[in-house]
């Protein structure tokens, strides 16, 4: 079958974030989606308005479930939500659940892009360093690398984490709008690689960042290298922003939804 990434994130009841962007761009990126469920979130297209995580011994069981059945080549994580999935997550690849070696792309969700708490985010914070070595690929934005790295400067703060035991991150700055252009930078063993400018759009977009860490982990899958993986990503994210669904045209506030079944 088509190689597989098996996710951990939360559902979206819009379908512009968490599982739903994964399915979609994984699929886009020619790989199969398998999920295990983190939690259940009451939300828009523009605001949170609450969540129900899952029992960590449940998004376990979905998480075995998929690794008993099916070749998983890349893990992907999203929203955990809790500080018990963010630690059943890091005892999936400490005990070897997980096959060593298997490459994984998190995606460290402290808050959700539409607004809304998801969780305790100094606690969240702290579990999450625990996880951080199992990474491959780190995908924060820049206030999510500010609150892992506690760092200010961003290039400090990759190279930081990066000496922390994560093999790679990726720095978007598509969250600090008085920029210009968004920056991406990609540290490899805390040594930058790759940057790359994407144009900064009219408007907020809602699931941006689940989908480019989707599309990223489905190219690995794929048998990309990394550094290759980001780029075809880069182009990708673009052209499902450009052709983004408007769900209120009227309503000034509204997110857009990435298109991620654009043609590029």
């Amino acid at each position: 079958m088509r190689p597989v990434v098996l996710c951990f994130s939360g559902l979206d009841p819009s379908g512009g974030a968490g599982l739903q962007a994964d399915i979609e761009a994984i699929g886009q990126a020619g790989a199969h989606a398998a999920i295990a469920c983190t939690a259940i979130t009451v939300q828009s297209s523009q605001q949170v308005f609450g969540f129900e995580a899952c029992a960590a011994s449940l998004a376990n069981d979905q998480a075995v479930a998929v690794l008993d059945d099916l070749p998983v080549a890349v893990i992907k994580s999203g929203m955990l939500g809790t500080t018990d999935n963010i630690a059943m997550l890091t005892r999936l690849f400490a005990q070897q659940v997980i096959a060593a070696g298997t490459p994984f792309v998190l995606d460290p969700v402290l808050v959700a892009n539409s607004g809304g708490s998801l969780g305790d985010e100094q606690t969240l914070v702290t579990a999450f360093r625990q996880l951080l070595p199992y990474a491959t690929l780190l995908t924060p934005n820049t206030h999510e690398l500010r609150a892992l790295s506690a760092e200010q400067d961003l290039h400090t703060g990759a190279q930081k984490l990066c000496a922390q035991g994560t093999h790679a991150v990726l720095v978007k700055t598509s969250h600090d709008f008085d920029s210009g252009d968004i920056e991406q930078y990609l540290y490899i063993e805390g040594q930058m690689v790759h940057q790359s400018t994407l144009p900064r759009l009219d408007g907020e977009f809602h699931g941006s960042g689940c989908s480019l860490a989707s599309f990223i982990a489905g190219r690995l899958a794929m048998g990309d290298a990394l550094i290759d993986s980001v780029k075809a990503a880069d182009s990708w994210i673009i052209q499902t922003l450009r052709a983004a669904d408007a769900p209120h045209p009227d309503n000034a506030k509204a997110q857009l939804i990435p298109n991620r079944f654009v043609r590029f």
